[in-house]
């Protein structure tokens, strides 16, 4: 049977959510009294003895303390007291050490909560994030990139999120729509966009000065790009061995499309009706990669399909460009190379991908108020700014992302805020229009273009069939 809603439980209910919210929320601040009992009796429709029993669950928590003769006030509970919230963060995040700091500063403002991070490891995050959960040890909140909320909608385990935006961050006021819509879901925005990066050129400014390209140099355009790679690119002996390539990406899914969006190419119709892989801009893309690798040999063979291949040549200064993110950039910080960035040039059209960090709550937290308060704390101006101050990811918050004063030699490239450049045209993976799935496909199938065995016509062809025989079977 279908339990009867009980009016009164959820009165009382309310009474205690609400205030324990403005409390941890600091609207009411410590040593300042609340209403009187008789005054919120009468506002939440509960008997005074039903208020005193509310109040004295609040006092055991040591959220407030009974005054005789003068009420109920707002104290800072003991240690034991406070509530623990607990943060679920990657194992091996970038933002691990500035998280921490604003994890401190996070405490210090709200002495009523504690704060535990919960390190879940990289590998199969959503799966080990997810059975945590459903054990009743999952984190309170946690972070989620675009790749693995993607994993959420696609798995259908979105309804694990408790939906919440701090009210003040409007996406077209205070950030940018193109963050928000990598986290939409049926029309909403059930998670928080915390940070976010374009993928962009990095490039190596002392192998740019020996290459004799000058300061003011343009990469507007592919030939561009090649022309500046073949410069960079050197023969270490007779031999015919690479001592540096000019440029290095990655087959990567958030790193090759990037060039397929330069040439207006897309995987699949808008309805998803039909694969559209086989087509001219598609080949022209995939021709001018493999032809970086095999024809100019301004780029390194890469054997799979990581990242870390192209970026460890770049620490290794045996890279003169790369394509990478801001994130990994943090990399660099107490790093010897001169280094800066640029947006990736454009074929038919300018075009990159976007990558991006957002903050969910627990649907089961037991402390879903505090929760959020952390939450619009790591989106407020203070925390952002620890975001900035301290390493090259973007923060969320526009005027703090686009803030040059907040700029630090040694941390942030000379041209840091070229990311603005690139957002009006940058695609998220969702923008893709293909599934995980779909996408481990063809960077699977692509292996065979990539080791130079199968031409990009013939690649584009045999996997179109692929996916088209996949979408039969939905």
């Amino acid at each position: 049977m279908l339990k009867r809603k009980n009016e009164f439980e959820d009165r009382y209910n309310k009474f205690i959510h609400e205030l324990k919210e403005e409390i941890i929320s600091g609207n009411i601040k410590q040593g300042e009294f609340i209403l009187p009992e008789n005054t919120l009796s009468k506002e939440y429709d509960l008997s005074r003895v039903s208020i005193r029993k509310a109040l004295a669950e609040l006092v055991e928590e040591g959220l407030i303390e009974k005054i005789p003769g003068k009420g109920n006030r707002v104290t800072i509970p003991h240690e034991s007291q406070k509530q623990t919230l607990t943060l679920g963060w990657f194992s091996h995040s970038y933002e691990f050490s500035i998280v921490e700091q604003i994890i401190e500063r996070f405490e210090q403002l709200n002495p009523f909560i504690k704060v535990k991070l919960q390190i879940i490891p990289n590998d199969q995050y959503v799966y080990n994030l997810t059975q945590l959960i459903q054990h009743g040890n999952g984190p309170d909140l946690f972070i989620v990139s675009d790749y693995h909320y993607r994993q959420l909608i696609e798995k259908q385990l979105i309804n694990i999120l408790e939906p919440y935006l701090p009210e003040h961050l409007n996406p077209e006021k205070d950030s940018y729509d193109k963050v928000f819509e990598m986290f939409q879901f049926e029309g909403n925005v059930p998670v928080t966009p915390f940070v976010f990066s374009p993928v962009m050129i990095c490039y190596n400014k002392r192998m740019f000065a020996e290459a004799g390209i000058s300061n003011n140099f343009e990469m507007n355009n592919w030939n561009d790009l090649l022309e500046i790679a073949r410069k960079c690119t050197k023969d270490v002996n007779e031999k015919g061995l690479i001592d540096q390539y000019g440029f290095c990406f990655s087959s990567s899914s958030n790193r090759w499309p990037v060039f397929l969006l330069q040439n207006k190419g897309k995987f699949m119709l808008e309805d998803r009706s039909k694969s559209v892989l086989n087509s001219q801009e598609n080949i022209e893309a995939l021709d001018y990669c493999v032809d970086l690798m095999y024809k100019h040999q301004v780029s390194p063979i890469f054997s799979h399909g990581s990242n870390e291949l192209a970026e460890n040549l770049f620490m290794k200064e045996r890279a003169a460009m790369i394509l990478t993110t801001y994130y990994f950039m943090n990399e660099f910080r107490d790093h010897k190379i001169q280094w800066d960035i640029l947006p990736p040039p454009q074929k038919a059209s300018p075009g990159t991908l976007l990558l991006g960090g957002a903050l969910g709550i627990n649907v089961n937290s037991k402390m879903k108020e505090a929760a959020q308060v952390l939450i619009s704390y790591m989106v407020s101006t203070d925390a952002q700014t620890m975001i900035k101050k301290n390493g090259c990811t973007i923060p969320v918050l526009r005027f703090v992302a686009e803030d040059t004063y907040l700029l630090k030699p040694g941390i942030h490239p000379d041209h840091y805020n070229v990311f603005k450049n690139v957002m009006p045209f940058a695609k998220n993976m969702r923008d893709l229009n293909l599934t995980i799935e779909e996408t481990e496909l063809i960077e699977k199938e692509l292996h065979l273009l990539w080791a130079n065995m199968e031409k990009a016509d013939e690649a584009c062809n045999r996997i179109e069939d692929l996916l088209n025989k996949e979408l039969e079977l939905q």
